[in-house]
Parts: C-alpha cells; structure tokens; sequence
C-alpha cells in the first residue's frame, strides 16, 4: 500500500544470507502449492468433462444402432425382391449398392470382410511354385516369376489376399499350364473369409454433381463448424 511505512531494517551478512534463503524457501514453497492447486484444478476439469461427455456419446452410439438396425430391416424386403428379380443368391454377394432414380443418393450395406484360408491352400501354393520352378531363367521369365512371387506375399495376419488371388487366376489362364491353373484353383477352393461387421455407406450429390459421404462415426464427422453444401433431392 502507498501510505505502508518503509522501515529499514539492518542486518549482519549472516543474517541477510539467513534472510534470503527464508524467503527463496517461502517462494519455492508458494510455487509448488500453486502447481499443486493447477493439477487439482485440472483433475476437476477432466472429471467434468468426461462426465459430460460419456452420457452424450453413448446416446449417440444408441442412437446410430437403432438407425442402423431399423435400416437393415427395411432393406430385408428389398434384398429379398433384389434376389428373385435377378436370379442372385443373397448369401453369396456382400455389399449392395442402391442408388436413388434421380442420381443424387445411394446407400450401400455391407459386411467387412477378413480374408482367411483352409490349410488346403498350402498344397495349391505349392502347385504354383512347383510351376515358377520349372519356368526357364531368361529375362523374361524371371520377371514372370517375380510378379507370381508378389501375389503370393502374405498380409500381416499370414493370409493371402483375395484380390491377389485373382490375378493370380489370370495369369495361370494365360500360361495354358494344367498345373499352374489346378493349384491356383486349389488355392481359391480354399478361400474361407470372416465376415465381421455389418456396415452402411451413404452418400449425397451436391449441386455441382460432386459426392459426398455422410460421415456415420465420430472419427469421420467434421469439427471445424463449416457445413457441407445440402444436396437438392426430390421430395
């Protein structure tokens, strides 16, 4: 305060060594009441908001499941109709893609799929390399037997991919080889995907003809508050 009366106050040097080791002691002491009080402050604040939050985001997850179930069960109708229209099996196409007649919306449903083989593959993988080693070892074979080797690489779970797999198939047609297209066929018999979980696509047409996927997780939907032009759609 300005009317404080300043006293001055004199000190032998041990006493003003004394003195300010005191007060560095005092301040180291505030400061880490004050670091203390920040973290408790923090604490508080995290504890709130993740009360907060975990009510709002199992609504949503609620809510996505009930949608989710309730379009499924509309489009069994469809899929069913879908099937004896075109003369399709339904258990053996995964995804379904269903585009509205005025081109502006389209709904997808579908399962993820895992790609997974029966030991039996083994014995068709040997078939192909059994082919690759009987190929001569000019230049242009070695690039055939390079590009067999790359389509039969694993993923990271030990499996071939399907995709590969197919190509695969092409390549032992062109070659005319009784062996090389049995051990691919080996290997396709074998094939025994994991469907996991059902999933929905759905997209939009803006204005000017462009796409656009309606984000359908929390991972996917925008936060920067700009919304995405509407699509004009026929009512």
């Amino acid at each position: 305060m300005e009317n404080e009366k300043k006293v001055k106050v004199e000190m032998t040097a041990e006493q003003a060594e004394a003195f300010a080791a005191f007060q560095a002691k005092q301040k180291k002491e505030a400061e880490a009441a004050q670091r203390k009080a920040d973290r408790e402050t923090y604490a508080k604040m995290v504890d709130e908001e993740v009360a907060a939050a975990i009510p709002e985001l199992r609504r949503l997850s609620d809510n996505i499941k009930v949608v989710k179930s309730k379009v499924y069960q509309n489009f069994a109708q469809v899929l069913d109709i879908k099937s004896n229209v075109l003369g399709i099996t339904k258990d053996t196409q995964r995804t379904h893609t269903f585009t509205h007649s005025d081109g502006n919306m389209r709904l997808t449903l579908g399962y993820n799929c895992i790609d997974g083989y029966r030991d039996t593959v083994e014995d068709g993988i040997a078939m192909v390399k059994q082919y690759i080693e009987s190929l001569a070892t000019d230049e242009k074979t070695k690039s055939l037997v390079s590009a067999i080797m790359r389509l039969l690489s694993r993923d990271g779970m030990g499996n071939l991919k399907a995709s590969r797999v197919l190509q695969l198939r092409k390549m032992a047609e062109e070659s005319n080889d009784d062996k090389f297209m049995e051990g691919v066929k080996i290997i396709e018999e074998a094939y025994q995907p994991t469907m996991t979980r059902q999933f929905i696509r759905a997209e939009y047409k803006d204005k000017k003809g462009q796409w656009h996927i309606i984000p359908l997780s929390v991972t996917d939907a925008d936060t920067d508050g700009q919304e995405e032009e509407e699509a004009e759609v026929k009512k």
